[in-house]
């Protein structure tokens, strides 16, 4: 079987609507693949996770829980930081993170629905 395109005729309409509509969403396709890409490794996703239901945690609880040390923690939590997925604040000498809410908004319906997946559990 060939997947050689078959096409008796092109569309230029079609092709030019789609290539301007493109190119006016570059930097939220952008910023869509950066948020994906972050958010596919799965304990980034857990922090992003757990941050969303508790409003904000330390390292050191995100390490207890996720049974990550504090460094990769740290480390996953940079890189959020870095793609402004979380912000952090310092409290004494405690630094608690959160999520950016304008930035986390694409993952809120999954966040949402783990969220909501947990409580099913919970409850049988």
């Amino acid at each position: 079987m060939s997947s050689a395109c078959i096409r008796v005729l092109a569309d230029p309409v079609q092709i030019k609507e789609c290539k301007e509509t493109l190119n006016r969403l570059d930097a939220d396709l952008a910023l869509t693949t950066q948020i994906f890409n972050l958010s596919g490794n799965a304990a980034r996703l857990k922090i992003l996770l757990l941050l969303y239901k508790e409003g904000k945690m330390c390292p050191c609880d995100l390490s207890d829980i996720l049974d990550i040390s504090v460094g990769g923690i740290s480390q996953h939590l940079r890189k959020l930081k870095d793609g402004k997925l979380v912000k952090d604040k310092k409290v004494g000498q405690t630094v608690f993170y959160s999520l950016v809410n304008e930035n986390i908004e694409i993952l809120k319906p999954v966040l949402e629905n783990l969220s909501k997946e947990n409580q099913k559990e919970s409850v049988s």
